[in-house]
């Protein structure tokens, strides 16, 4: 049987509660939900990439790709997207960030699926994003 392995890049700070920030088991990566935190200092507490949303979707991506990284993973290998948004008003801006995002990582497979729901989320932050791969 093959161990599941907990992943948390040098970016990230220890999670709030018990859970990782990606687990693996086998060919499986799963990324839990990523906000836009700016790369973690120590001794400061997590703070977002800025107040708008292009900063925090860039920077919540650039979190995503860390773990995918962490897990011997790329976008290519990618199957699920889901994205969360705190108002249905960004969904237009964010499709934008998000498709000249991924024409810059120039994929040479198809693009993953992906979801997109609204949801709350902690003060100031306007985006979370989760993500499923498969290796190999």
């Amino acid at each position: 049987m093959t161990e599941k392995t907990a992943l948390t890049p040098k970016t990230h700070t220890t999670p709030p509660a018990k859970f990782s920030h990606g687990v693996k088991k086998g060919n499986i990566l799963q990324v839990a939900g990523q906000v836009g935190f700016l790369p973690a200092e120590e001794g400061k507490p997590p703070t977002p990439a800025g107040p708008t949303l292009r900063e925090q979707t860039l920077q919540t991506l650039a979190n995503v790709k860390a773990i995918l990284e962490e897990g011997g993973a790329s976008w290519d290998d990618v199957m699920m997207i889901r994205v969360y948004l705190t108002d249905v008003a960004h969904f237009a801006e964010m499709n934008k960030i998000y498709d000249q995002y991924f024409e810059e990582q120039a994929l040479t497979q198809a693009p993953p699926a992906r979801t997109t729901v609204y949801v709350g989320l902690p003060q100031g932050l306007l985006i979370e994003i989760d993500a499923l791969a498969v290796l190999g």
